[in-house]
């Protein structure tokens, strides 16, 4: 009788020892799932985040390339602007020294 009540004793603190962490294993597994899709949600979050950043690096990539276009064009235009005034200032110089030589013909026949 006694070994009998000692086995079911024994048997019974088996089975709720497994039930304890039958319990306990399903919680923790349903921790870990919550834990998992909040990681995924956020690595999705995260892969929008750096798309959109991205896509706002080629546009402003491109609007360095634009800008370095029109940079590259105003150098141009300034090197020829350059040019053409020290052209115009030896044509204003040699027009003035004719106006002298012409001012001074006109003074040696008064």
């Amino acid at each position: 009788m006694i070994t009998s009540w000692l086995i079911y004793s024994v048997l019974i603190f088996i089975i709720i020892y497994l039930l304890i962490m039958m319990n306990f294993t399903k919680t923790l597994h349903k921790k870990e799932r919550l834990v998992v899709a909040k990681k995924d949600r956020n690595i999705d979050d995260l892969k929008v985040m750096i798309k959109k950043y991205r896509v706002q690096l080629q546009r402003a990539i491109g609007d360095i390339d634009i800008l370095t276009g029109e940079l590259a064009n105003a150098r141009n235009d300034l090197k020829n602007m350059r040019a053409k005034n020290s052209q115009q200032r030896l044509e204003i110089d040699q027009l003035m020294t004719k106006v002298r030589d012409l001012e001074e013909k006109i003074e040696a026949f008064i």
